[in-house]
């Protein structure tokens, strides 16, 4: 099973940040993952076929796996500050030279990002940004950034779902380089399945239970994918859980990428994204 969240967290207000080296008292925390391995009513897909670009919509996902980085345009974000290796998350190549992550993966003291595929050199940012309605010292719903860089990302983007809103009740695949339920991690990517519980005008939420997949430390800024039209496409950046420390328990929350405040912002610094 899947489970993602930033590298720190940040209790407030009942919620707990899930990811980077930035942690803000009210930013969205890590999102938990799934606990038990199977059940009969909900559909057996090929999530890493899904991350990679190679599985039918007629496939389904039993909670988490543990995927090849290969193909896949979910990397890995390892961020700096002033004194080295600050952190972790995770990140959603949108455009060659173009990372979507979440604000709150941004901001405290980072000054550089490299972005690990899997395989290979890191690549260096050339610059980020976030949301600029994202206060890092509240934290807030439009918890999305950007990570630029000077050198094409060996990967095939992934599309933004901007055509619709996400549905309660349809299964989502959730990604990410984070923790597993027992805090281990860090340099796996997993993914897996989840249902939408709720959808809001700037955000998503999931529910974690025994039988779909969730979010852990190091997830944060990953993707929430919905199917549209025979392709999985970026509904949601990962966020924050409503209980922190925790990986099997509460809810999970992703900034919507259909909201247009988060859209408008996404589409100003990578016009190219392609949408669905």
């Amino acid at each position: 099973m899947p489970w993602w969240g930033a590298a720190a967290m940040a209790a407030a207000a009942m919620l707990t940040a899930c990811g980077g080296s930035g942690e803000s008292s009210s930013s969205p925390s890590s999102p938990s993952s799934p606990s038990s391995p199977s059940n009969p009513s909900t559909p057996a897909v090929s999530v890493c076929g899904i991350l990679a670009g190679t599985a039918p919509l007629s496939q389904g996902i039993v909670n988490g796996t543990e995927c090849s980085p290969a193909a896949t345009p979910v990397v890995k974000l390892n961020l700096y500050n002033k004194d080295g290796l600050a952190g972790g998350c995770t990140g959603t190549i949108i455009d060659a030279r173009a990372v979507l992550t979440a604000a709150h993966c941004l901001d405290d003291g980072v000054t550089q990002i490299r972005i690990f595929l899997g395989t290979g050199d890191q690549v260096p940012s050339t610059s980020f940004q976030w949301h600029p309605g994202y206060k890092p010292s509240t934290g807030s719903s439009l918890d999305v950034g950007v990570v630029l860089t000077d050198q094409d990302l060996a990967r095939t983007p992934q599309a933004l779902l901007t055509s619709r809103d996400a549905r309660v009740g349809e299964q989502a695949v959730i990604a990410g380089w984070g923790n597993d339920i027992i805090g281990a991690g860090g340099n796996t990517l997993r993914a897996g399945a989840t249902t939408i519980s709720a959808a809001g005008a700037t955000s998503l939420e999931t529910v974690n239970t025994a039988s779909g997949s969730a979010v852990c430390l190091g997830d944060s800024g990953g993707p929430l994918l919905l199917a549209e039209g025979g392709v999985w496409a970026i509904a949601g950046v990962t966020s924050a859980t409503s209980i922190g420390g925790s990986c099997a328990q509460g809810t999970s929350y992703y900034t919507s990428v259909r909201n247009e405040d988060v859209r408008r912002f996404i589409l100003g610094l990578v016009p190219a994204a392609r949408q669905r």
